[in-house]
């Protein structure tokens, strides 16, 4: 199925897309502009891995959460709430840019991010209810997709934004971003709470409601091996994170458009890989799918330790985009299996548990990288960050060699068409 003609023909996708186009949009302005004043301290390498700490905290906290109220509740309406209280929590970031200090930085962002699992988990748990089994690979491939384009796209103008008009309508246009997406969700037609919604007793805690999800995902070998291999990327993709900032502005001088124009880079890449994966998903066996995991995941690392080492500015720049390009493959691919596998009444916590354990792995790698970046030259932390990604790929083939990767069960989602050709 074209990508036009899911936009042209689901309505409900419709509204979804543009509302995330706007916001992922909106994101990269305030994610370009707190990089560059976290930068202008003397610390700057410090004060990034700070931030992206501070954004990743919360995930461990709210996560889980997050997973249980999308379970409980209608995955809709919770949608919304997140997307009001970002709109509160963006603007106040206009008066901090204008104060100059560092610390308030750390604490908007957290609670920024706090919101953020109610959202995005949300967002993936609908998704098999707004896309048919049929259209579930193309909607996939288009949301990350879109994703990654909003990073080429919304770092560009960011930095851009940033350089020519200052921090104050960055700001101000993330917020409106989410104020838009909250009225997209808001047009969505349908019911949007769990075929089987946890029953709300006293005798289910929502401990007790997360703890089944987990049993539930370690139940099924693909699906917990897949969210593994993303937790083996973070522990490299954390530190490539703060990398970003710090090439652009220390390694090639370029200033918040240098930021940019990395971040750019990698969402050109990101935006390729997902296009190719999109063509290739229908057209590989499943055995053929577990290869390709396997293949992107060691070219990604090499692309990156190479970045890193380039000395040359627009030579990183195209391996920073190959890396992501790599990525991309293995990302949509394996999100469109768990959309089509994934039972209805574990998506909000399968999910939220994916995002909670990334985010952990990140969260270790950015606190490393950040200390590391005062004494160790920033080229030797990228060195490392990619080769601890590639090591994703040695787990997922020993995995698949020793029979531990054994085809997903059938579910009704996938009881027509498989992401691995229509039987």
């Amino acid at each position: 199925m074209s990508l036009v003609h899911l936009l042209e023909n689901n309505r409900n996708y419709r509204y979804t897309w543009l509302g995330q186009v706007v916001s992922e949009v909106g994101d990269h302005f305030n994610n370009i502009a707190v990089f560059s004043l976290a930068m202008r301290h003397s610390s700057g390498g410090v004060v990034v891995a700070g931030v992206l700490i501070a954004r990743a905290i919360p995930m461990l906290v709210m996560g889980p959460l997050a997973g249980v109220v999308l379970d409980r509740f209608d995955r809709k309406r919770v949608m919304i709430a997140s997307d009001l209280i970002r709109f509160v929590i963006a603007l106040l970031f206009i008066p901090v840019a204008r104060s100059g200090e560092a610390w308030p930085l750390y604490l908007l962002s957290a609670i920024l991010m706090a919101a953020s699992p109610f959202f995005t988990a949300g967002r993936s748990s609908i998704m098999p209810s707004i896309a048919t089994a049929e259209e579930l690979h193309t909607a996939n491939s288009l949301t990350q997709t879109t994703g990654w384009a909003t990073t080429a796209i919304g770092a560009f103008l960011g930095g851009m934004a940033v350089s020519e008009f200052g921090y104050d309508w960055s700001f101000f246009l993330n917020a409106l971003s989410f104020l838009f997406s909250a009225w997209c969700i808001s047009l969505l037609r349908g019911q949007f709470v769990a075929l089987h919604r946890l029953i709300k007793d006293a005798s289910r805690t929502p401990w007790r409601d997360y703890v089944e999800g987990l049993r539930y995902l370690k139940g099924n070998p693909l699906l917990f091996a897949i969210c593994l291999i993303g937790v083996g990327w973070a522990t490299g993709g954390g530190a490539a994170q703060i990398l970003f900032s710090i090439f652009g502005e220390t390694v090639f001088k370029r200033g918040a458009a240098g930021i940019g124009q990395i971040w750019a880079c990698a969402g050109i890449g990101l935006v390729i890989g997902g296009v190719f994966a999109h063509w290739l998903g229908p057209r590989v066996s499943f055995d053929q799918y577990k290869r390709t995991i396997a293949i992107a995941y060691v070219v990604h690392g090499g692309a990156y330790v190479a970045f890193s080492l380039a000395p040359n500015y627009y030579g990183a720049l195209a391996l920073i985009g190959l890396s992501r390009a790599a990525v991309a493959v293995s990302s949509v691919l394996n999100f469109s299996t768990l959309l089509r596998h994934v039972e209805d009444r574990y998506r909000g916590r399968v999910f939220a548990t994916m995002e909670t354990l990334t985010w952990s792995a990140m969260m270790v790698s950015m606190m490393f990288a950040g200390v590391a970046s005062t004494r160790v030259d920033p080229r030797s932390i990228g060195v490392v960050a990619g080769v601890l990604s590639s090591t994703t790929a040695v787990f997922w083939a020993w995995a698949n060699a020793t029979g531990r990767l054994p085809a997903p069960s059938e579910t009704p989602l996938s009881s027509k068409t498989t992401l691995y050709g229509t039987r």
